[in-house]
């Protein structure tokens, strides 16, 4: 009854050989990158079912729009579990973990969020309007009102919030459910990124259209947010107080974004916040250029405690599934 080695070898040097190929080559061409081709089909289909102008209560809106999430969630899991199961039942033992890893890597994007984070600090070195400009390629919030000191602020948040999105969240999934849980997982947040807005965007009013793409990201995102803030609680070396931030990830409109941002925010001991909307750590002090440098170390530090948790979790469920 030794099945249980492969069974967790296979998906565990994956996720290492993943994590490998993010850091020294980073993205895919757009052309093989499964999430640009997820966006590609929920940008299609969203601009034939949110309407061009607001309106009341729709159902018809909201259910013809779960109607296609569920349609295109099916595609991407039934695929991804097609090559799992090829994977697996074809190749050695070798093969079937560089298949997979090579697969799980698009699902992923740690070295990527990374850059672009910095790259804002770098741009705020030249000029306020190169910090904006550089703050929107990662946020959908307006920046053109932002100070110096807001452009920090939201592109260490966006780091945190993607801490989980882009790294913690796929890892998690892909733990539970393999290649099909990830995949599915990214299809999610990529539909929340793209529909998943209470108003107008874009020309279309997404109140009913992005609704369930919301809720779902939600669901599949709780856990995820609240392991990140637990990650990063850790590396902080004791320095963050759980019931701190317990009361800082209810602040924020989300369920699950206050997490990782007031996990961070607490950490570094800085105030993060959007303008109007929310602040977290309101005691603490402005962010300042070498604070960004240091929550990028500090998520660093979190994946790398990831890893050990990811590896024993495959080890115990393949060990039950063997004994089950």
């Amino acid at each position: 009854m030794l099945t249980w080695i492969f069974d967790a070898a296979v998906p565990a040097a994956a996720l290492l050989l993943a994590l490998a190929i993010d850091r020294w080559w980073g993205e895919p061409p757009a052309a093989l990158h499964p999430v640009v081709w997820m966006g590609r089909a929920l940008g299609a289909c969203g601009a034939r079912v949110a309407p061009a102008q607001a309106t009341g209560r729709d159902l018809w809106c909201f259910w013809l729009a779960a109607l296609i999430w569920c349609a295109l969630a099916a595609i991407v899991f039934s695929v991804t579990t097609t090559y799992q199961w090829a994977a697996l039942t074809y190749l050695p033992a070798w093969g079937s973990a560089l298949a997979l890893g090579l697969l799980l890597k698009p699902l992923l994007a740690w070295r990527m969020l990374a850059g672009e984070v910095l790259a804002v600090e770098s741009a705020l070195g030249e000029s306020l309007a190169a910090g904006r400009a550089r703050l929107a390629w990662l946020v959908s919030r307006d920046v053109q009102q932002l100070d110096a000191t807001a452009v920090r602020e939201s592109a260490i948040e966006s780091l945190a919030e993607n801490l989980s999105d882009s790294v913690v969240a796929p890892l998690f999934w892909f733990v539970l459910l393999g290649l099909p849980g990830a995949a599915l997982y990214r299809f999610a947040n990529t539909a929340d990124a793209m529909w998943g807005y209470p108003g107008m965007r874009g020309g279309r009013y997404w109140q009913w259209a992005g609704k369930w793409a919301a809720r779902a990201d939600d669901v599949l995102s709780w856990l995820p947010a609240r392991l990140t803030a637990l990650l990063l609680w850790l590396v902080a070396g004791g320095g963050v107080r759980w019931a701190a931030l317990r009361a800082q990830a209810g602040v924020t409109p989300s369920p699950n974004g206050g997490w990782p941002m007031g996990a961070m925010a607490l950490a570094l001991g800085v105030r993060l916040g959007k303008p109007g909307v929310y602040v977290l750590n309101a005691g603490g002090r402005a962010a300042r250029a070498q604070d960004t440098r240091r929550a990028v170390d500090l998520a660093s530090k979190a994946i790398a405690a990831l890893i050990p948790c990811a590896l024993a979790a495959l080890v115990f469920i393949a060990i039950v599934h063997a004994y089950a």
